[in-house]
């Protein structure tokens, strides 16, 4: 793969001799626009991070988050440019510059997670298991392909992500480069053999619908293969994927610390081999914890700037030719140190009481909300003679774009029928969807 083709500014969606017309921003400077403004990225602010519903409002949503990861990329994308530039002279005829590279990187990672449902990663359990478990999901297997059951027992926030930004509805017509550096895994869901020693194979990056868009890109952008079924990621994806890695784990701590579940001091220890002899315990005194926290977290976080930059430097030319495939946080000077972080946060933020309680509400109200919308359309296209009055309500409940434009006499497709009901409720907020869930349990009414 060459860095002239993979940092072409051609658009998702449009004519190779569409034209930008705004010369005070570049294209890439557009996608961040255009994700900034959207209403899925909007819709972010009131879906968890770590705690779900959180009361606090010091606590990160996956909006805040959003927000700093696309920071961190900005940050990881320049530097990176800025050698790439100095290493490939040839590159600078292209007009490519290195704050369009962190632009790139900056944009991919503000949609990093904008494919995830209410309730964070128990969101994406409650989805998949409704429908490896729950009757008014197993129902619907015999009326779909392999690959398509693969997608549905298996949600993907990811992949979810890919198809809201490739809709031919609302997508957002993206570059090229934006999309590709967005997809952090590369392959469909339904695959004979998963190389468990490539990174970009651990997930899948777009559902099987989807297939024929990724293709598109691909061609455009000169991605290659390393199997039949799966590319290689482009380069900058690896840096979307550090800029999450820093800044979930370092400011998934910070949160932690705010919240009461780990101790200030054990909060210092675990930061110290990060910023090795930047450490002055001096400059701690006098100041609240909240300022401490913040000013460890920045020194950390640069650290971590530079230690992902020199790595990526180091493997680009590999990855370009699909022969390193693996997360770049994992191998940088740091890694140990980030390592215990994870254990630590596992232990004492991601498996504590509030936060097991409310993920646990959220696999109630998921399933509830699924199974209720998944009985109406069962019944009315495959069991007309139980399509009952409550069912007629429940649908009048969906968007109105939402496809019931078939009629029963028609043959039905239930795979683009689930998927929209998919969409509809992963796309909902926290909030929205716990509302919901009792309007339709008879639980609370409207206005009440």
């Amino acid at each position: 793969m060459k860095w002239e083709r993979l940092l072409t500014r051609g658009r998702f969606g449009e004519k190779p001799t569409d034209t930008n017309l705004d010369s005070s921003r570049s294209e890439f400077e557009i996608d961040y626009d255009r994700i900034i403004f959207s209403a899925p990225f909007r819709n972010l602010q009131d879906k968890t991070q770590v705690f779900p519903l959180p009361d606090q409002a010091f606590v990160h949503t996956r909006l805040t988050h959003s927000l700093e990861v696309s920071s961190v990329g900005r940050s990881l994308g320049k530097e990176a440019g800025a050698r790439l530039l100095a290493k490939y002279p040839n590159l600078q005829s292209t007009g490519i510059t290195a704050y369009e590279m962190g632009a790139i990187v900056a944009a991919a990672a503000l949609t990093h997670d904008i494919g995830n449902p209410p309730f964070g990663h128990a969101g994406e359990e409650a989805i998949s298991d409704f429908f490896k478990f729950h009757p008014m999901g197993t129902c619907w297997e015999s009326h779909v392909r392999p690959e398509q059951w693969a997608d549905l027992c298996d949600f993907e926030g990811n992949a979810q992500g890919f198809r809201m930004l490739v809709s031919k509805e609302s997508g957002l017509k993206l570059t090229y480069a934006t999309l590709a550096a967005f997809t952090k895994y590369p392959r469909p869901s339904f695959i004979p053999h998963r190389d468990i020693s490539r990174k970009s194979q651990k997930k899948y990056g777009f559902f099987i619908n989807q297939l024929s868009d990724f293709e598109s890109m691909g061609r455009y952008l000169g991605l290659e293969k390393s199997s039949p079924e799966c590319w290689f990621r482009h380069p900058l994806a690896f840096l979307v994927e550090a800029a999450d890695d820093i800044c979930y784990s370092i400011i998934d701590l910070e949160d932690g610390c705010t919240m009461g579940l780990v101790t200030f001091e054990e909060t210092v220890r675990l930061l110290q081999p990060i910023l090795k002899d930047k450490f002055n315990p001096e400059k701690l005194k006098g100041k609240s914890q909240s300022q401490n926290l913040g000013a460890l977290r920045a020194m950390a976080i640069g650290t971590l700037i530079r230690e992902t930059v020199e790595v990526f430097d180091q493997y680009e030319e590999s990855m370009r030719k699909g022969t390193f495939d693996k997360a770049l946080t994992d191998i940088i000077p740091s890694a140990q140190a980030l390592g215990e972080i994870t254990k630590v946060s596992v232990q004492k933020i991601y498996r504590s009481k509030v936060v097991l309680e409310k993920e646990a509400a959220g696999f109630q109200v998921l399933e509830g909300l699924l199974s209720v919308f998944s009985k109406a359309l069962y019944h009315q296209f495959y069991n007309p003679t139980n399509f009952s009055g409550q069912d007629k309500s429940i649908l009048r409940l969906l968007p109105e774009d939402f496809p019931l434009h078939k009629g029963w006499g028609e043959e039905v497709n239930p795979y683009p029928l689930l998927r929209s009901l998919i969409d509809f409720i992963s796309g909902m907020t926290d909030k929205y969807a716990l509302n919901l869930y009792r309007r339709v349990k008879g639980i609370s009414f409207p206005g009440s």
